[in-house]
């Protein structure tokens, strides 16, 4: 059986992608070494799955403290630059990656080198052990995809481009590797030459299917059953009652409004909301006045598990991380997309383009326009039927057990 590790940044979100962890589990159930590395903030998640965990002082994920700078104040080109120089410190800061993959080099040469590390699609420190270890790495969650053609660049983004490649080569150097897990065209980018494992269908991808790579392979992916009792709250809500899902993840959740609007607008049409805050903590007076901004019968959560709560559901307001997006896909659930950063972005787009849902601008919200939304989805059976279609060709697809079959090939 084969040595695996498994590496994210020490966030529950970026041990799910849509199916990293299930692979994970899938794995280990047919009999090989797992071991996921991280941080220690992720040690509960992981354990609490049942996959063996190890505490690593940095997994090279440097996220920003403290409150976002104030871009609308300042010129647009330092905005720009500054908004790029922020995203390529979250995955390619110099001080941190290099620590990361000391930590990762050491923890080989102590327990031994794995046969294959799966990764999160944004830690350049795994790509940089497996390089250096000669084994190789997997990418799960994300498309290897090739550059897009080149289109005028502004100074901000010829300035990341440069200072990004210098950042990567300055850490080859430092550690003896060619850097082969990553691409240097129109900005570095990681990409494993091995496999890339997406958990869903080629279709969610039209837009770019020019530009994916053939070791990308799709693996979609189904609901997981339960393994425990609804809660009792839930089930104290009548059978028959449809219920909404309102979620701004577990990062971005400080736009206390958003819920009070979103609940608003699904108890306006007779939807009972499901409002969950993440994990973040809110002062006890801002909670107090959420709690009188939203609407009678609304079910304030931290955290609601969504294999209880989605087959109830009709529809979903959220903010488009990957994991939320790719459980709604596999309930065929209605989608309302309100992205903020990231590749939020990204998945509101698809969300749009598979015709399951519709995506709404701040300024889109501004106007009022959250409750004509709602009413428009819930009155559109042909998007409820694209929403069915397209969770059956996830769940053909085999989700994590078709992964641990690509993956147990390599091992």
């Amino acid at each position: 059986m084969a040595k695996i590790w498994c590496i994210s940044a020490p966030l529950p979100s970026h041990s799910d992608w849509g199916g990293f962890l299930r692979t994970a589990q899938a794995l280990q159930a047919r009999g090989h070494e797992l071991l996921w590395l991280s941080e220690s903030p992720l040690q509960a998640t992981i354990q609490g799955a049942g996959i063996p965990f190890c505490a690593i002082s940095a997994s090279g994920w440097h996220w920003q403290r403290g409150p976002a700078p104030k871009f609308q104040q300042m010129p647009p080109q330092e905005a720009q630059l500054l908004r790029y120089r922020r995203a390529l410190n979250t995955w390619l800061h110099e001080q941190s990656v290099a620590h990361a993959v000391d930590a990762l080099l050491a923890l080989a040469s102590e327990v031994g080198a794995p046969s294959l590390i799966l990764s999160d699609p944004f830690l350049s420190a795994a790509a940089i052990a497996a390089d250096a270890l000669d084994i190789p790495l997997v990418i799960c969650g994300w498309p290897a995809q090739a550059a897009p053609p080149a289109l005028p660049a502004s100074p901000a983004q010829r300035s990341m481009r440069h200072e990004g490649l210098q950042r990567l080569e300055r850490l080859c150097v430092r550690f003896g590797v060619q850097g082969r897990n990553f691409t240097r065209n129109i900005r570095p980018a990681i990409v494993s030459e091995t496999l890339h494992i997406v958990y869903f269908t080629a279709s969610w991808y039209s837009g770019e299917q020019a530009l994916i790579l053939p070791q990308t392979q799709f693996v979609g992916g189904s609901p997981p059953s339960p393994n425990a009792d609804a809660p009792q709250w839930l089930r104290d809500i009548p059978a028959g009652q449809p219920l909404g899902l309102v979620t701004q993840g577990t990062v971005f959740t400080g736009d206390l409004s958003l819920y009070s609007m979103a609940a608003q607008a699904l108890a306006s049409v007779g939807i009972t909301p499901i409002v969950t805050l993440g994990w973040q903590p809110l002062p006890p007076p801002q909670k107090a006045a959420l709690k009188r901004a939203l609407p009678a019968g609304t079910r304030l959560l931290q955290w609601a598990p969504y294999e209880h709560i989605l087959p109830r559901c009709r529809i979903a307001i959220h903010h488009g991380g990957m994991g939320t997006t790719h459980s709604l896909v596999m309930h065929s659930l209605l989608q309302i997309v309100l992205p903020k950063a990231a590749d939020q972005n990204l998945q509101a787009r698809r969300v749009a383009d598979a015709k399951i849902g519709l995506t709404l601008t701040a300024q889109a919200l501004r106007q009022g326009q959250l409750p004509v939304a709602v009413r428009a989805l819930l009155e559109a059976d042909w998007v409820q039927e694209n929403a069915r279609q397209l969770a059956g060709e996830m769940a053909a697809l085999g989700g994590a057990e078709r992964a641990a079959d690509l993956l147990e090939g390599l091992a």
